[in-house]
């Protein structure tokens, strides 16, 4: 579908257009979607887990013992789509769920066997399909593409936080 025509009656001249197709964030969504969907494809064929599943079971492959709060911080997921996911892995074996503690009222989150077996399996293929993907670029695209992604996720986005 192509942008709207400026000169038409219904945008009046006083309303700035945003270009989407060079608009940062819809690129890097757009980019981040086709990718992890790629990738979903691993994952969804074999143990029918969708994306939100799959980011719970790596976190807790990482950070065993982690609150649903520390994966949906970790991970940047809405708190709800985290609890969905949680409590879709629970429903199916791949995760368990206990008390921490002395505080009855905090819960931790870790793999079950069969949710390290999922993350076993799965894990090598996401690492050799983000190797096709990354192969484009040289090393020193590479190296450069990581320390841009810092930048932005560090010293960016405290600038646009300043508002």
């Amino acid at each position: 579908m192509s942008p709207p025509d400026p000169s038409s009656h219904s945008i009046r001249a006083s309303h700035a257009l945003l270009d989407l197709e060079q608009f940062l964030p819809y690129r890097l969504s757009v980019l981040s979607n086709r990718v992890s969907g790629n990738i979903a494809k691993l994952y969804g064929d074999r143990y029918g887990l969708a994306i939100p599943e799959w980011r719970v079971i790596t976190i807790l492959a990482l950070y065993p013992g982690s609150s649903a709060s520390e994966v949906s911080d970790r991970t940047a997921m809405d708190k709800v789509a985290v609890s969905r996911a949680v409590a879709r892995l629970l429903e199916r074996g791949f995760i368990k769920r206990e008390t921490h503690g002395d505080d009855r009222r905090r819960s931790v989150l870790a793999l079950s066997a069969a949710g390290f077996e999922v993350y076993e399996t799965i894990a090598p293929l996401v690492i050799e399909i983000t190797r096709k993907l990354m192969s484009v670029l040289s090393e020193e695209e590479e190296q450069m593409l990581e320390t841009l992604i810092l930048r932005l996720a560090g010293e960016g986005l405290q600038k646009m936080d300043q508002g």
